[in-house]
């Protein structure tokens, strides 16, 4: 049976909205995610590489400065560049400034962080995170920031033991 050409242009016109509204709800699930995420940070929480990264995430730091390099899982990233920057602050990191934008399965973070490192100095930066989501977790991120204050802080303030 063939299909009048009215017919199939009545249905792919009354199916392109619900398409067309997955790939937006989509975005504004991912955006929601990480913005929920940054909120919780912000206000003093601690776990917002468990709750945002997927377990094999692949981390990306642009730059170049050896800090700049491929991180592959949640633990070797959090080991290997969360920890040794952490232990060096007295006063924990926390975004400020954050905008979010996001585009289906990819959200960008545009945030500024401060923090008071141990020997009293402070630390701020810039970021620039663009994520690409897979159910509610970012399986892979390409980091932007300043790496000039992120190695002093590292080379000048002693790692505390954990």
């Amino acid at each position: 049976m063939r299909l009048p050409q009215a017919t199939l242009l009545m249905i792919a016109a009354l199916s392109a909205p619900a398409l067309a509204s997955e790939p937006s709800q989509r975005a504004a699930d991912n955006k929601r995610i990480v913005s929920e995420a940054f909120d919780r940070w912000a206000a003093g929480g601690s776990g917002f590489f468990n709750d945002i990264l997927d377990e094999n995430v692949v981390w990306r730091i642009e730059g170049s400065s050896p800090t700049a390099r491929e991180y592959r899982g949640r633990e070797v990233f959090v080991a290997q560049a969360v920890r040794p920057f952490a232990t060096r602050m007295a006063d924990p990191l926390r975004p400020t400034d954050v905008n979010v934008w996001s585009d289906g399965d990819h959200v960008i973070a545009q945030w500024r962080g401060s923090g008071v490192a141990r020997d009293g100095q402070a630390y701020q930066n810039s970021y620039a995170w663009i994520m690409r989501m897979e159910n509610g977790k970012a399986a892979e991120v390409t980091a932007f920031l300043d790496l000039a204050p992120y190695d002093e802080l590292l080379s000048r303030v002693p790692a505390a033991s954990q």
